[in-house]
């Protein structure tokens, strides 16, 4: 294996030979990166060395995605741990913030919901996207919003919880802060803000309430028979009552739940779907025999990649964030990591975990039960995928309509100028797609061939629709439907110049006049007649106006900048290094102006200082002489 060549198929990865030959033996987690310094791939090893040469070996057929994305490599980063698991967790937890091309990505699994209970003397119960861990215990996270709804008002329906915000303890009770409210007087709530409940009987709910959100019903059921029994033999018969009804309550929310396990085990099912692209993970959660939820995730950049592959990525990243590990986990493949998997949900559990794939029996038709729900949530995506597609907006219609287009002009890229009196000429590129802007795709352009003294808005719409589509040609891109220019028929006939130049005369373009919002077409001298109410014309004026801020906001940007600097540049002894660095000290040219003479005196010595002195009190003096001149007789 150590003689066999590493194939590195261009120079400027010279660098990454290096690294590679110098790789350690020890486990951890490995980060290629391409010429640009973007993350592609990231992967754990129990031996780095040996995994991460895997990649370049000459004699190894890769899988297409694997090939093109080994090609890309520019750059390698390593991080070395002590164990196997805890390169699992690093691994995880990277995925998780850079979500790198080539990875297998969960999505939006930041925005889940969970369930809270707050670590409070008087604790409250609600439903959190945000929230730090250190000062809440968590459920969740729900991906059914139905589910974990059902649970939150089960548990406020069957335990008297505080609904109120305020942060309950001794203090707040002695100085009666706050009265009982209608909670209270609709049996709803027992009054801890005016101590009408014990800090120790309150916390005896609270704890019932997350044996119920864990799905533990039957203990919590046995705990009310027993205060029952106690509040009875004490001739208490309304609380005996109360913990009755509870229990009644109990017993429906357990009804609704379907009993899957004979033998009352706690276990997950994990299954997957795939098809392209695209994913779908489920997890069936069963507590005590029964199904407590189902939590699912879609997943994207799945091509080329095994079942059991996507299957692993979605146990590391579901257990990340699990609360609950239970002492089974049933799954539809096995999977590489599994043993240290294993390892680490033991750790997480304090207990031992175990990863089963049945091959017959009940486990089995559970699992087929997993795999179809996850089949059918995938096909749902694919149809929402669909209709999206399909869908056009009513202005983008309307568009198509007035400029007699051949199709819908579904991407729309817009260019504007902007300058002062010649001075940083700027242009900026806005990009919407079915109306709605893609800022993500917004550019700036610094222009480069024109004058400052030639003023030329012409020359310079020329130039920046002539780079951009240069670029687009060169590099593969997309072109837009429909290219719109902010100006008269002057500024198209520039832009359209450009776009014969590079073969594209015939592509949609047109432009916006300000004065009387008159749209212009090639070789028209007319604009078209556009009612003044449409919706086409309110979405043109929408984009220019888009196009037009963000070109003025560039711009300004480049002249405040320019501007600090000049200042200070004009100060003798203070160069374009010193200036940076007096800004970076004193925040602003302000700051350098009003700074004492020993701040200055330590951050430039005491001569340059003294200059700096000099130069605003000599443009402050200048100031308010012509302020004088300028004051009436």
């Amino acid at each position: 294996m150590e003689n066999t060549p590493i194939q590195i198929s261009f120079v400027d990865r010279l660098d990454l030979q290096g690294k590679l030959d110098n790789l350690p033996t020890s486990p951890g987690v490995y980060q290629f990166k391409n010429k640009e310094a973007a993350i592609l791939y990231i992967g754990k090893a129990v031996n780095l060395r040996n995994r991460v040469r895997q990649y370049f070996h000459a004699s190894r057929s890769l899988e297409p995605r694997i090939a093109s994305m080994v090609s890309k490599v520019s750059d390698l980063e390593i991080i070395t741990t002590d164990s196997e698991v805890e390169a699992l967790i690093l691994e995880a937890n990277l995925i998780k913030l850079h979500k790198p091309r080539y990875n297998v990505n969960l999505k939006d699994d930041k925005s889940y919901p969970y369930i809270v209970i707050t670590k409070e003397p008087y604790p409250r119960v609600f439903v959190a996207r945000r929230f730090n861990r250190k000062e809440v215990h968590i459920f969740g996270p729900y991906t059914d919003v139905h589910t974990m709804r059902a649970a939150l008002k089960t548990v406020r329906d069957i335990f008297r919880i505080r609904s109120c915000n305020f942060h309950i303890d001794e203090e707040f009770i002695a100085k009666r802060k706050t009265r009982v409210c209608l909670d209270y007087h609709i049996k709803k709530c027992d009054g801890p803000c005016e101590g009408l409940i014990s800090q120790e009987r309150y916390n005896d709910m609270i704890a019932q309430v997350a044996l119920v959100l864990n799905g533990k019903i039957s203990g919590v059921k046995e705990s009310l028979e027993v205060q029952m029994k106690k509040a009875s033999a004490d001739m208490k018969f309304e609380d005996a009552a109360y913990f009755r009804d509870r229990m009644k309550e109990l017993d429906v929310y357990a009804s609704k739940q379907k009993v899957v396990d004979i033998e009352f085990r706690d276990r997950d099912i994990v299954a997957v779907s795939t098809e392209d692209d695209d994913a779908c993970g489920v997890i069936f959660k069963i507590r005590e025999g029964k199904v407590l939820g189902r939590q699912h995730y879609y997943m994207n950049g799945v091509e080329g990649k095994t079942d059991s592959e996507i299957l692993e990525t979605l146990v590391e990243r579901y257990y990340l964030e699990a609360v609950d590990v239970p002492k089974e986990i049933v799954l539809s493949f096995d999977i590489e990591s599994r043993t240290i998997i294993q390892q680490w949900l033991s750790l997480r559990r304090s207990g031992g975990v175990s990863f089963e794939i049945p091959e017959g029996g009940e486990l089995s038709k559970l699992l087929e039960m997993c795999k179809k729900n996850a089949r059918f949530l995938l096909d749902e995506l694919k149809l929402q995928k669909l209709k999206q597609k399909d869908f056009i907006p009513a202005a983008v219609r309307s568009l198509q309509r007035d400029l007699r287009m051949e199709k819908p002009p579904r991407k729309i890229e817009c260019f504007d100028i902007s300058h002062f009196q010649g001075t940083e000429t700027v242009a900026s590129m806005v990009v919407f797609e079915d109306g709605k802007p893609k800022k993500s795709e917004y550019r700036k352009f610094k222009i480069k061939t024109v004058a400052p003294a030639d003023v030329n808005d012409f020359a310079s719409m020329k130039e920046v629709v002539y780079r951009r589509y240069k670029r687009v040609l060169d590099e593969a891109l997309d072109l837009p439907d429909l290219i719109m220019v902010d100006g008269g028929k002057g500024q198209l006939s520039s832009a359209v110049e450009s776009l014969n130049e590079l073969g594209l005369g015939n592509h949609p373009i047109i432009s916006l006049a300000k004065k009387l919002e008159d749209v212009f077409v090639p070789n028209q001298s007319e604009p078209i007649p556009i009612p003044k109410s449409s919706s086409a014309l309110r979405l043109l004026q929408q984009i220019r106006d888009e196009a037009h801020r963000f070109a003025v906001t560039f711009h300004r940007s480049l002249r405040d900048k320019r501007t600090l600097q000049t200042e200070l540049d004009l100060i003798e002894g203070i160069g374009k290094k010193r200036a940076k660095e007096l800004l970076e000290s004193f925040g602003s040219v302000q700051g350098v102006k009003f700074a004492t003479i020993e701040q200055l005196t330590e951050a430039v010595g005491e001569k340059t200082a003294q200059k700096i002195q000099e130069y605003f009190e000599v443009d402050e003096s200048t100031t308010e002489q012509k302020k004088d001149e300028l004051k009436p007789m």
